[in-house]
């Protein structure tokens, strides 16, 4: 089972700001979790059914939080960025849809 990929406002937002390279680098992770869905890992409390996926681009690590929604056929991409910040960003996206 496939599952398709659906991007928030925020994450392509953030997506069209970077650079081609890391743009793509980016397009890889998604194949990747598309690939397999239960990749990243698994977030507890207010960010429950999330996971965040760890990767590295020139030595810098950045996290890709996504949710695969498998009833629904859909791999929703919430948002990136390294790791400072990230987990606040992310929860006040998710307790602002």
């Amino acid at each position: 089972m496939s599952l398709s990929p659906i991007a928030s406002p925020l994450f392509l937002k953030k997506k069209k700001k970077q650079f081609p390279a890391f743009q793509r680098e980016l397009d890889d992770q998604v194949h990747a979790i598309l690939k397999d869905p239960l990749l990243g890992d698994p977030k507890k409390g207010t960010l429950q059914g999330i996971r965040v996926l760890k990767f590295k681009y020139k030595k810098q690590l950045f996290l890709l939080s996504y949710e695969p929604a498998f009833k629904k056929k859909a791999l929703y991409l919430y948002t990136f960025g390294s790791h400072e910040g990230f987990y606040e960003e992310l929860e006040r996206y998710i307790k602002s849809k």
